[in-house]
């Protein structure tokens, strides 16, 4: 088993391990909503705390799990990923996969959604095609923040960049696109970004 494979299993356990007790607090607060406490705005607090770490789990899970080459994923549940975990944000994910697709795409794909993330701290408009087997990510926003060492992580798997967990996607990336024999490439321009796999 390669480093790749085990730090997948990792972070796959985390999640399914995490996932439970947020889903009994969130059941608990439900309860609590039916027996009338729900109106206090404390409640209210809990529940959207609740909502948005369990969205943020289920995008871990796919970007940072185990993904087997021959396993695919349904486009419903990533659109329900990432639906449930931008609502209300600055940043707008236009999802535009039709079709279920295979899991280790689905993995570099949400990696490099972390990328443009980091990339979109003021927010901005991201839309994601696939052409056949070619995936595309084009973000665009009147203001970016580019920290190349990181974004050369993204081309060049020799690049030696002192990586922390706040930035640790990028590391990531290589790796993963390694494993569905790809090659990523980027476009940056002033006001627009674009990553193609």
């Amino acid at each position: 088993m390669n480093e790749l494979e085990l730090n997948s299993l990792v972070g796959s356990r985390i999640c399914h391990d995490l996932i439970s007790p947020l889903g009994a607090i969130g059941n608990g607060v439900e309860l609590l909503s039916m027996s009338g406490v729900g109106a206090a705005p404390e409640m209210s607090l809990i529940t959207e705390s609740v909502d948005s770490a369990n969205a943020r789990i289920r995008f871990f899970r796919v970007a940072y799990g185990a993904a087997k080459s021959d396993s695919m994923i349904g486009n419903a549940e990533l659109k329900s990923v990432l639906s449930d975990l931008y609502r209300g944000n600055r940043l707008i994910i236009d999802w535009r996969i039709g079709e279920d697709v295979p899991r280790t795409e689905a993995k570099l794909a949400f990696l490099l959604l972390q990328c443009m993330e980091s990339a979109f701290p003021w927010g901005g408009k991201l839309q994601v095609t696939r052409s056949g087997e070619t995936w595309n990510i084009f973000g665009k926003a009147d203001r970016m923040k580019i920290d190349e060492p990181f974004w050369e992580l993204l081309i060049d798997d020799g690049k030696q960049v002192d990586v922390t967990a706040s930035n640790v996607h990028f590391a990531l990336i290589q790796p993963a696109a390694q494993q569905v024999g790809r090659r990523v490439t980027t476009n940056i321009t002033d006001a627009s970004l674009s990553i193609s796999f």
